[in-house]
């Protein structure tokens, strides 16, 4: 089964940037979306990710409103890779940062990265 992994996260001040990828170990047929969640530390097990950024097949993308004008998701097929640019961080953009593919079969997830963002 493709597996997907995320990298790039790290610490950074307010104000920095960081590009994180999400790596696919093979192609995935017939996806729908790509995106990127998040989620913020302490939150309620039960509580949902932050959906960040998504970008359709047909190249469509949506901002979380928190990042609009910030943040940048992006896409290289011949890689199998989905990238978010992230820049101007802010303090609350703190979180361990997911990747889903969600395909007409299956949903991937990866396992995480996580951004800090602290002076």
């Amino acid at each position: 089964q493709v597996q997907l992994a995320e990298s790039g996260g790290g610490s950074v001040q307010p104000g920095g940037s960081l590009r994180l990828s999400c790596a696919a170990s093979g192609s995935i047929p017939s996806i729908n979306t790509m995106a990127w969640y998040r989620q913020a530390p302490g939150q309620a097990p039960g509580k949902q990710r932050e959906l960040v950024a998504r970008l359709t097949n047909g190249g469509s993308t949506n901002y979380a409103d928190s990042v609009q004008g910030r943040f940048t998701i992006s896409r290289d097929n011949a890689k199998n890779t989905v990238y978010l640019q992230m820049n101007s961080l802010k303090p609350e953009d703190t979180a361990v940062y997911f990747c889903n593919v969600d395909s007409r079969i299956y949903s991937y997830w990866g396992q995480g990265t996580q951004v800090i963002v602290s002076s």
